[in-house]
């Protein structure tokens, strides 16, 4: 952690909603004027949408049912650490882009599902952005979470997460059900190991419980929307959250436990609205203040 180069972390699975909590960050700092370096979980996995692709094939010879992108075989653990580590000591790291699709892609004129080259953070950020799936991710060989100032899980109830997840890929890359199927058995041991453990390890949890029929998420013809769901929201540590405000403020709410709050799904964008822009001022106030100090220092 670092005050002068704070870390903001967004975990979540694949389909959880990570992206559109990211949406709202990007609404938060364009309003407060604070230069963020935005890094995706994405760019950090070993290898690129073709070499994926053949170490699965050579993993299913093999029989080996686990290997997936969800574990620290595909991915590169050590140099996400190293990125957070450098990040809050000198304010910079290196980091690269993973091109997801075709207009992605022609930006660097390159093949979609290909990584860019690795380059050098922008030098004036105000802080470090993550988004994707491991930035909480604990094992015997790193500690990313310990060098995040801010951890936020994202987690919607599994099967919520699975008609999500279907939906998207069925949708978006024509995979086919049984497809998507197979994708989520074989993730399923990395996914108990490596992607649960990390919401023991966030600051605040907002967790997706729909309130309609998701008992076989595999035949849902529809995703359930915000209006029918509620959002649990878990605070590990609930000093100094003003819960009276929070639940004047995002009306139908209630607590159900000292550290958690209950309100309305289609309330999600608010509540993070209400909940972050404080904890982010902070976040730059602390920072201002350690920066001036240390150039008091060095005039003198």
């Amino acid at each position: 952690m670092s005050a002068k180069h704070p870390i903001i972390a967004v975990t979540g699975s694949s389909g959880a909603g990570t992206t559109s909590v990211m949406r709202t960050f990007e609404q938060i700092f364009r309003r407060e004027n604070i230069r963020a370096g935005f890094v995706e979980g994405d760019s950090f996995h070993r290898y690129d949408r073709a070499e994926m692709k053949q170490r699965l094939a050579s993993a299913i010879e093999r029989s080996d049912h686990i290997f997936s992108h969800f574990g620290p075989d595909a991915n590169l653990f050590p140099e996400l650490e190293a990125l957070f580590s450098d990040y809050g000591r000198a304010g910079t790291g290196r980091v690269r882009k993973y091109l997801h699709d075709e207009p992605e892609a022609a930006k660097y004129k390159q093949e979609p599902g290909t990584f860019t080259e690795w380059e050098d953070l922008p030098s004036d950020t105000d802080l470090l952005f993550y988004e994707g799936l491991h930035g909480a991710v604990v094992s015997d060989e790193v500690n990313v979470a310990k060098h995040v100032d801010l951890l936020i899980g994202v987690t919607p109830v599994v099967n919520l997460e699975w008609i999500q997840k279907l939906h998207r890929d069925k949708a978006t890359r024509g995979y086919s059900a049984e497809a998507v199927t197979d994708v989520i058995l074989r993730r399923m041991h990395d996914y108990v190991h490596y992607i649960c453990p990390q919401f023991s390890r966030t600051h605040i949890n907002f967790q997706r419980v729909p309130v309609v029929d998701t008992s076989n998420p595999f035949i849902s013809r529809h995703i359930p929307t915000p209006d029918e769901s509620f959002l649990v929201i878990h605070f590990s540590n609930p000093r100094g959250i003003d819960f009276p405000y929070l639940l004047s403020m995002l009306h139908d709410s209630f607590m159900s436990r000292a550290n958690t709050i209950v309100c309305p799904g289609g309330k999600m964008d608010l509540a993070l609205q209400l909940i972050f822009t404080p904890m982010i001022w902070r976040l730059m106030e602390f920072r201002k203040e350690m920066l001036a100090r240390g150039s008091q220092v060095v005039r003198r």
